[in-house]
């Protein structure tokens, strides 16, 4: 795998991240999952002002992968690229975007969940696939089904994942890492319970380290 898919699966888990008050809150949700052990987060477009996020994420822990998800056009990955993003995420596979994306040198995460996908990602050279929405899409019985004919990718699962089946998916060795908001959800974020997002991070990185021990 390349640097920032080797990052992304050593940290084992990546925090899905809407963010209603970037000025107030980025910063300190920055300090907070890494304190947590968790230095990485993917800032949805879904929410105005998540080039801005990025940005005060990245100037606040400048160690921290700050990534871009959600997105779905060419000016949104420009938007993220300018304000420092080091991915990007797409909820669906956009030829388009996969290639505009690596013209830059922007890692690109599409989501797949269908033979048809993974065929079309293996055209774009890519390793690592996001799988969304997983559980809704078939979950860990699909993905490893998934992995028979396309065994040269590795799965990022984003959706319906919690601390409860975590480990499950991590001791998968088709899994690179999981995305999840259970440790960033709108109540934690707008209420600024910023001990608690560290604690469940906390709880997501010694996951992390016990399934991939066992694994």
């Amino acid at each position: 795998m390349n640097e920032m898919n080797q990052k992304i699966s050593a940290i084992g888990v990546v925090p899905v991240i809407k963010l209603n008050h970037p000025e107030r809150d980025a910063a300190p949700l920055a300090k907070a999952l890494c304190a947590g052990g968790v230095p990485v987060a993917e800032v949805t477009f879904r929410a105005a002002g998540a080039d801005t996020a990025i940005r005060l994420m990245r100037e606040a822990c400048p160690e921290m992968l700050v990534g871009a998800g959600t997105v779905l056009t060419t000016e949104q990955v420009d938007k993220a690229l300018a304000a420092g993003a080091q991915f990007v995420v797409t909820p669906g596979f956009d030829p388009e975007l996969v290639a505009y994306c690596q013209q830059k040198d922007l890692p690109i995460y599409p989501g797949c969940t269908t033979p048809t996908d993974y065929h079309a990602a293996l055209k774009f050279g890519l390793e690592v696939l996001k799988f969304f929405p997983a559980e809704q899409s078939g979950g860990l019985a699909k993905i490893k089904a998934m992995s028979a004919p396309f065994p040269m990718f590795k799965v990022m699962p984003t959706g319906g994942i919690s601390l409860k089946n975590l480990k499950d998916y991590l001791s998968c060795p088709v899994i690179c890492a999981c995305g999840g908001s259970y440790m960033v959800t709108a109540d934690l974020i707008d209420n600024q319970k910023w001990d608690e997002i560290t604690a469940l991070c906390k709880q997501s990185a010694d996951i992390v380290k016990e399934a991939r021990n066992n694994g």
